[in-house]
């Protein structure tokens, strides 16, 4: 009996938790969740500011180092010349010495989509211009939207480019060619996605098609068509694009109107001012004090201020600019 006295003595002096303490643990608990949650939020939501801004930047970096190699290549015409070895094989099989391939001005409202020109740039048109076939740009994620329903009217410039090319071991009997000729486009289309809009950045490839002994070809971009599958009639390069300029100008800095309608002017021009605008693909957190019919101005190469609302200017956006010089441009290119 004396023991279980001892045994309910030991119990009665622990000491229990009262409610008033367990209360004040909860808040201090619940004080320290919160702010471990809101500091987990800061970092989240400025890690994914700064993801999102370091693809707008790379997105701008990949197209301009793309546009500047296809720029340089304008106009180039490779000239085979006198071989020796070429020169003892009989006429069926010689190589021409010159690029035997028809040029078209393009200076005429029926050849223009057909333009050989070395540069033509359309400004503020959606779509492309000398489009040859008969589908729709590659936009798979995406719905392809029609130029009526474009977010600004200042967007966006498209740009062709012409080029030649060359190959010696082409096999004449199986309709390949020797001289090659390529008809770069870049150019932008109204794309939406989970009911975003926005601009994407498209490029086509076209092959101009001309036998050996043709005196005419055409332009093409089938599979069928083309060698090795070497062209196409759009193909989506990067989204969330705001803005694509393009500005020729001359020797002396001087604005070029590069309208296949005037080819002498063409010729003139010795670089190309780049501009390409970039939008994040959410507007979260960028611009937290914009009220509502807030409007922001923004400004591009060459263009009047664009007037945003506070719906399309919430968004981050980063131009990126670069002047690219056109290095076989100068003399005569057909």
């Amino acid at each position: 009996m004396s023991h279980w006295r001892v045994w309910v003595n030991k119990i009665n002096k622990i000491a229990g938790v009262t409610l008033i303490e367990m209360l004040i643990g909860i808040v201090i608990s619940s004080i320290i969740i919160a702010a471990m949650y809101t500091s987990y939020s800061i970092i989240n939501n400025t890690y994914s500011r700064v993801t999102d801004v370091a693809g707008i930047s790379k997105s701008g970096r990949d197209i301009v180092s793309m546009i500047m190699r296809d720029v340089r290549m304008a106009g180039f015409k490779y000239y085979y010349g006198y071989n020796e070895e070429n020169e003892a094989k009989s006429l069926d099989e010689r190589i021409p010495r010159n690029d035997y391939l028809e040029f078209i001005a393009g200076d005429t409202a029926a050849t223009e989509k057909n333009s050989h020109a070395p540069v033509v740039i359309y400004r503020n048109k959606l779509g492309d211009q000398t489009k040859v076939g008969t589908g729709d740009p590659n936009a798979p994620g995406f719905e392809v939207l029609p130029v009526e329903d474009r977010i600004n009217n200042s967007c966006c410039d498209q740009i062709h480019i012409v080029f030649g090319d060359f190959d010696a071991n082409a096999d004449v009997a199986r309709g390949e060619q020797y001289y090659k000729k390529y008809k770069i486009s870049y150019f932008a289309r109204l794309l939406e996605r989970d009911g975003d809009q926005f601009y994407g950045v498209f490029r086509s490839k076209k092959y101009w098609k001309q036998g050996l002994n043709e005196n005419s070809g055409k332009w093409v971009t089938t599979a069928a068509d083309c060698p090795a599958d070497d062209c196409y009639d759009g193909e989506l390069v990067r989204e969330y694009l705001t803005d694509m300029s393009f500005v020729a100008l001359d020797k002396f800095g001087r604005i070029i109107d590069a309208d296949p309608k005037k080819p002498d002017k063409i010729y003139d021009i010795r670089s190309i001012d780049i501009t390409l605008t970039f939008r994040s693909a959410t507007k979260s957190g960028f611009f937290k004090n914009l009220k509502q019919g807030t409007q922001r101005q923004i400004l591009s190469l060459g263009r009047e201020p664009e007037i945003f609302s506070a719906e399309q200017a919430a968004y981050k956006r980063d131009p990126i600019f670069i002047t690219v010089h056109t290095r076989n441009l100068g003399g005569l290119f057909n």
